[in-house]
């Protein structure tokens, strides 16, 4: 029997592939980053080349792990690719070259565009098809961009030279030498042109944005036959099994298969989903409807919400202000003092996601008195992360009316107190991993199940049953009182609208 399974985990910033064995363990992780471009105020690119070399050298660290342990590459039973969503590539379906670099999902070039979709009143339209808002966050606007400025682009998809893909269909089709041209529902469903109910590439969405279906990749269960790896391009030939964005990925990583189950990755921002199961609930609180993944032809439904600023609030502390000198120390500053002291942290540095959805809210830090001090804006700052979430997390059990586990991971989640602080405030229980990779893990465990390397989903409850569990302690008056501040000062934050 093979002994591993291979997850590659191409994120933003850095490209990582790490082997997991049977009992769910990190054997071996590499990571490369690579550069970010920045061509204008709002723009982000990445050099496709750069995405791919990286990804590459990961694997083949990997592989070189095997062989100084006298093991071979050939050991791997699977792989399974998580990434970075709705970064957009289009690329010459003969030679492999990109024609214009990967427009990363955080770059805003196509505002305009959506401007004029809303003004023409297409909200409910992409809305009812896709689940989500319409934003340059998404590739639709993307593609349109490029066809509109990239001379002759246009005219080449049309005639069916170029395809189009997310970041794992360019690696898949890379990984393959150009045999398989996939995604998966979960990638598709995050590109504004997927319907989520019908399953399919939407003609009227296509239409409308001028862009041919020949480009599109097929979409393929997250847990499944997506392709093998050519030998030299890897070294051996592997089956690709398993393949799911980053934030559905983590979602199934952390074994939220029940209806209700919540995760949360606290990273730079806040990434919340919540397994809706067979039901496509239409959020009626700024929640998005998405695809949590699809096995055997079934979908598993979710709601997602967005904190734009979670850990990135720490990273102010510590290089802007130089109120800390570590990320980590914070937990002892904040549990230094007995509470707040009426001190509430807004950080609006980029307006306010989920629920709020106020791009103009900006950052704030109200309750100031002569008694407050480094402490108390540091224990704010942290408390603020855990408010933010149980907003979205608010919001998710109105549209529901079920809430089930919540589980945590990425770095902030590793903060004692924010953990306790976030139960407390919720007045539930926080479940944290051991193993806080849940992206990587659940690429892993989708390659796995199909390839049998794992059963069923049972085995992977028992893999990952290792955790810790923070209960809530707090008066429910006194959570009450500081729900009830926090609130007065978002409205703060967000009184700017009004003038």
């Amino acid at each position: 029997m093979k002994k591993y399974i291979l997850a590659l985990d191409q994120g933003t910033t850095s490209s990582r592939a790490v082997l997991f064995d049977r009992q769910g363990n990190k054997v071996y992780a590499a990571q490369y980053e690579f550069p970010q471009i920045f061509p204008k105020a709002g723009w982000v690119e990445h050099d496709s080349a750069d995405i791919l070399d990286s990804q590459l050298h990961a694997v083949r660290d990997c592989a070189d792990h095997l062989a100084a342990n006298g093991e071979d590459i050939s050991e791997i039973a699977a792989i399974g690719v998580t990434n970075q969503r709705e970064t957009t590539m289009l690329w010459d379906k003969t030679t492999g070259k990109p024609v214009y670099n990967a427009i990363v999902w955080q770059c805003r070039r196509t505002a305009d565009v959506c401007a004029r979709f809303e003004e023409q009143g297409l909200d409910k339209f992409f809305r009812s098809k896709t689940g989500l808002l319409i934003d340059p966050y998404f590739s639709a606007t993307k593609i349109k961009w490029i066809f509109d400025n990239v001379e002759g682009v246009r005219e080449r998809a049309e005639k069916g030279e170029l395809l189009f893909g997310t970041v794992d269909t360019w690696l898949i089709w890379n990984l393959t030498g150009g045999k398989s041209h996939v995604t998966d529902y979960t990638n598709a469903s995050r590109t504004m042109l997927f319907n989520i109910h019908t399953l399919q590439w939407d003609k009227e969405i296509l239409g409308l944005l001028g862009i041919p279906e020949c480009i599109l990749p097929k979409v393929c269960d997250c847990s499944g036959e997506l392709g093998v790896t050519d030998k030299d391009v890897v070294g051996a030939e592997i089956p690709i099994c398993g393949c799911a964005g980053d934030q559905q990925a983590a979602l199934f990583g952390q074994c939220c298969f029940l209806k209700g189950d919540v995760k949360n990755t606290y990273g730079t921002g806040g990434f919340l989903l919540m397994n809706t199961g067979d039901e496509c609930v239409e959020s009626k609180n700024g929640l998005l409807t998405t695809i949590g993944w699809c096995i055997d032809g079934k979908v598993t439904y979710a709601l997602e919400g967005s904190v734009f600023v979670s850990g990135a609030v720490v990273k102010w502390l510590r290089d802007e202000m130089c109120l800390i000198e570590t990320v980590e120390q914070t937990a002892e500053i904040a549990e230094s003092i007995p509470d707040n002291g009426g001190v509430y942290f807004v950080p609006a540095f980029v307006g306010l996601g989920t629920p709020y959805w106020d791009s103009e809210a900006r950052g704030l830090i109200s309750g100031l008195t002569r008694g407050s001090g480094r402490a108390h804006i540091v224990r704010a700052a942290l408390e603020s992360i855990a408010y933010q979430t149980a907003d979205v997390i608010k919001a998710m059990e109105e549209d529901t009316s079920a809430l089930g586990l919540i589980k945590v991971d990425g770095g902030a989640s590793q903060n004692d107190f924010l953990m306790q602080f976030q139960a407390d405030i919720l007045g539930r229980s926080i479940i944290r991993p051991r193993n806080v990779e849940s992206t990587a893990t659940g690429a892993a465990f989708l390659a796995g199940l199909h390839c049998g390397f794992w059963e069923n989903r049972e085995e992977l409850n028992r893999v990952s049953q290792k955790f810790r569990e923070f209960l809530p302690s707090m008066d429910v008056a006194y959570r009450t009182e500081l729900i009830s501040g926090w609130k007065k000062a978002v409205s703060r934050s967000l009184e700017k609208k009004d003038g």
